[in-house]
């Protein structure tokens, strides 16, 4: 293994210019698939063989109204009255009537009619079901729901509207993940003393991600993919993707300060510091593998997808690493004397 990776980290180096232009046309090639055969995620949770799972299954097949998702809408009286007072009750009953009418909404349950209101009488709880799921709402559907509750606050109500229809869908976009690739950077810029050295591993780990996310978005329009595939894959990429070139440049600066060539130092370092980042990504990748055995679609999914990215890490790290090493030659020799050195 460390003699391949030695050749590996030697050739990627000598020809560093092949090896970022093939990363660059495997960045073009799944970005050319996101756009012809992508598609969204899926938001359904399934566990195939449990008695929820059956039960559910049961209720849609006998029962479809019943089985789909639903919405809470919640009125409260103003300060110093009560909700069942005949001009609230009247405007709680008119917009349940509209919510009726809303679309994909399959039936209603008026608060006032079935009694479903605070032991104080100053609430109410309405029940909007729909025949689909969450993941099989249209985008207007909810939107026109809370445009029946004008009535009620015409009247003086404060209504909300919520529950399991809405869900926690709403992408949060990659906050999390950029404040951590900051965070990283400025870790990394202590450890290595050099603001230049410490952007390699975040440039690598950032590339790994890309390529990943991509080719999940790609799947998509061929294969469900679950909402929480990319989460993972990406916080997962970020994780190994600056750890392994962590580990391989480390060495690469530790022998250029004995005063090792450039490129038997890059070499090096990929067959010696690579072989731990190709053993511990294949410990991950099998690790993450291993949830296609409980069979449930949305965790096979979660693993194949994380275990996607760990591969896609090391390869980067093996590959695009020590050409950059090649780019940056001397730049990355700790100066003598130096803290770094």
């Amino acid at each position: 293994m460390a003699s391949l990776l030695y050749r590996l980290g030697r050739g990627a180096f000598r020809h560093r210019r092949a090896v970022l232009a093939a990363w660059l046309l495997v960045l073009t090639a799944v970005v050319t698939c996101v756009i012809t055969f992508g598609g969204t995620t899926d938001d359904e949770f399934t566990v195939p063989g449990s008695p929820a799972q059956t039960a559910m299954d049961t209720l849609k097949k006998e029962l479809p109204s019943a089985a789909g998702t639903s919405a809470q809408v919640v009125f409260v009286a103003p300060k110093g009255h009560k909700i069942t007072e005949p001009q609230y009750a009247k405007a709680v009953s008119a917009t349940m009537a509209k919510a009726d009418k809303a679309p994909q909404v399959v039936g209603v349950t008026d608060p006032v009619q079935s009694k479903v209101i605070s032991p104080d009488r100053t609430a109410a709880l309405g029940q909007v079901r729909y025949q689909v799921s969450r993941a099989g709402l249209h985008d207007d559907s909810l939107t026109s729901l809370e445009k029946t509750t004008q009535p009620a606050k015409d009247a003086g109500l404060t209504v909300e509207v919520g529950g399991s229809a809405y869900g926690s869908s709403k992408s949060t976009g990659h906050t999390k993940e950029l404040m951590g690739v900051a965070v990283a950077l400025v870790v990394l810029t202590i450890t290595f003393g050099s603001l230049f050295a410490a952007g390699m591993p975040l440039l690598t780990a950032i590339t790994s991600v890309a390529v990943t996310l991509l080719g999940l978005s790609a799947l998509t329009g061929v294969l469900t993919i679950s909402s929480t595939a990319p989460s993972l894959a990406s916080m997962l990429g970020l994780a190994v993707g600056i750890d392994y070139a962590l580990f391989i440049l480390s060495r690469h600066r530790s022998q250029l300060a004995t005063g090792m060539d450039t490129e038997e130092s890059a070499a090096r370092a990929t067959a010696t510091a690579g072989s731990a980042v190709v053993f511990a990504g294949l410990t991950v990748i099998i690790a993450l593998c291993g949830l296609a055995v409980v069979r449930i679609p949305f965790l096979t999914v979660m693993g194949l997808g994380g275990a996607g990215a760990v591969l896609i890490a090391v390869g980067v790290s093996t590959t695009l690493l020590p050409a950059l090493m090649g780019f940056a030659g001397e730049r990355l020799r700790p100066r003598p004397g130096s803290r770094a050195a």
